[in-house]
């Protein structure tokens, strides 16, 4: 290092060390008034945030008839469906033989 900057930081009065300047003091306002600003904006989103997003439990119908409906238990559309189709298997008819070998 350069000998006359060794120099001067010997010549340091004890008092002057470890002393912030007035730009500390600015920058730490200044970030003062940015978490303030920051505390603010978070509290009105979270004000925002519904208390919990599970579905509701009310389900308001579109028109009358909608409350006169029963409501069907999970699956019950399917069953209905299963039962209204054709079986893909059918028992043997009475006209046919049951063998196909033995014709008569």
């Amino acid at each position: 290092m350069n000998p006359v900057v060794l120099a001067e930081a010997s010549n340091q009065l004890p008092e002057d060390v470890g002393k912030a300047g007035p730009l500390g003091l600015l920058l730490v306002v200044v970030l003062l008034i940015v978490t303030a600003f920051l505390v603010k904006s978070m509290g009105r989103h979270l004000k925002r945030v519904p208390g919990s997003f599970d579905p509701p439990e009310v389900v308001v119908p579109d028109d009358a008839s909608e409350l006169f409906e029963q409501e069907s238990e999970p699956g019950q559309d399917l069953l209905d469906t299963l039962r209204r189709a054709p079986r893909a298997i059918e028992p043997p008819r009475e006209d046919r033989p049951a063998d196909p070998d033995t014709r008569g």
